[in-house]
């Protein structure tokens, strides 16, 4: 079997490993392992197809992975589902107390309690959303 067969061979290994594991580092040597079957194709000793591998792989390990990494540990910037809602104000439709109520989010109407049990809000007051609680808006009034 030609080596650079082999190192395509383990080129692909490490891309299926990758997959699996989203690591970043196997998929970095996957692709120095693809170079490295270019160079073998084209006649490079084995050695040097060696030292090609060993370089490539611990360059990209040193200065992309790090970079890789700070990207997939990125928080979130936008907020999807009930999240999206935290933060918004709202309308009340019905007196909204500690244990019950109605607003109006988004031209949505929500169930919805106070934040401060002991408030009651009236109707037509604007609040915002303090959190989401299953289906439950739990709100507090603007000043």
């Amino acid at each position: 079997m030609d080596l650079w067969l082999v190192w395509l061979i383990a080129a692909g290994v490490l891309a299926v490993a990758e997959i699996f594991t989203l690591t970043a580092a196997l998929g970095i040597l996957g692709v120095a392992a693809a170079v490295t079957a270019g160079t073998a194709a084209l006649g490079l000793s084995p050695p040097l197809q060696l030292v090609v591998f060993t370089a490539l792989a611990a360059t990209s390990l040193l200065f992309v992975r790090p970079v890789a990494a700070r990207h997939l540990l990125k928080p979130q910037t936008e907020r999807f589902g009930t999240d999206a809602l935290v933060g918004r104000s709202a309308r009340v439709v019905s007196e909204v107390t500690g244990l019950g109520g109605r607003v109006r989010i988004g031209g949505e109407e929500w169930t919805a309690r106070a934040y401060d049990e002991t408030l009651v809000i009236p109707p037509g007051a604007t609040v915002d959303v303090m959190e989401i609680d299953g289906a439950t808006a739990v709100v507090y009034p603007r000043e």
